[in-house]
This record gives structure tokens, C-alpha cells and sequence, in this order.
């Protein structure tokens, strides 16, 4: 489930960075400071969001490769990871530390309202899967060869 959730998180936060600071231009990571460091900090979204990434790919595919992967979990790791870097984001970044908002110049709630909305909606997704594999006793096999 972890590793799932490593790439779900990764994810999401490519999909903010591409999305929301790239094609749209609403906002960067960072914007309390000038147009440039607010590009590098875009960059170094994008880096960490690559890492986590790839980084998840690896667990995975080695989860896989040792025949201890369990579908189900995964899918709902990959949903907790999805939903909480949306959650974070709009919570810890947004309100909390204030680094950036989602739009600038227009009323925020609405946005707010459907970013955090949409982020418990993945979570509350991941949460019923993750206790449906508990339930059914979703339990790979192990190998342990190298």
C-alpha cells in the first residue's frame, strides 16, 4: 500500500505542478517572492514529484517481481497518496503557510471547496478499499528468493 501511496502522491503533485502552475498559470509553489524563484520552486515540485515517482515505480515493480504485491491495497494506496498531497496541499500550503493559492483576484471558496471536496472524495475511495482488502483477507503470497 505504501508504495502505491508514494506514487499517487507523486502523482497528484505532477499533475498540480503541469496542470495548475504550467498550462493555466494560476499559480507556482511559491509565490511570495519574485517570478524567478517562484519558477524554481515549480522546478523543484517537479523534481521531487519525479522522484517520488519513479522512486514508487521501483518499490512496486520489486513488490511485484517478489510476488508480494496485493492488487487491492495498492489501488487504495495509490487513492491515499492522491488524495493526500490534494489534501496537503490545499490545507497546509494554501491556508496554513499561505505559499501560493489556487487562483489569485477571485472569491477562493468555491476553489477551496472543490479542491479539499475532490481530495476527501480520493481519500474516502482509498479508505473503502483499504478496509475491503482487510476484509477479504487480501494477502500476497511471499517470496522470499532474491
Amino acid at each position: 500500500m505504501l508504495a502505491a501511496a508514494i506514487i499517487g502522491f507523486g502523482a497528484m503533485a505532477a499533475v498540480d505542478e503541469i496542470v495548475f502552475h504550467q498550462l493555466l498559470a494560476w499559480h507556482h509553489l511559491y509565490d511570495r517572492s519574485s517570478s524567478r524563484i517562484a519558477l524554481m520552486s515549480d522546478g523543484l515540485l517537479h523534481a521531487a514529484d519525479l522522484l517520488l515517482v519513479v522512486g514508487g515505480f521501483y518499490w512496486f515493480a520489486e513488490l511485484r517481481r517478489r510476488r508480494c504485491l496485493a492488487p487491492r491495497s495498492a489501488w487504495a494506496g495509490a487513492f491515499l497518496g492522491l488524495g493526500g498531497f490534494q489534501l496537503f496541499d490545499g490545507v497546509v500550503n494554501h491556508k496554513v503557510l499561505r505559499v501560493h493559492q489556487i487562483r489569485y483576484d477571485v472569491d477562493l471558496v468555491p476553489y477551496d471547496l472543490a479542491w479539499n471536496g475532490a481530495a476527501v472524495v480520493l481519500l474516502l475511495i482509498g479508505l473503502v478499499l483499504a478496509a475491503r482488502s482487510r476484509d477479504e483477507g487480501e494477502v500476497p503470497s511471499i517470496d522470499r528468493r532474491p
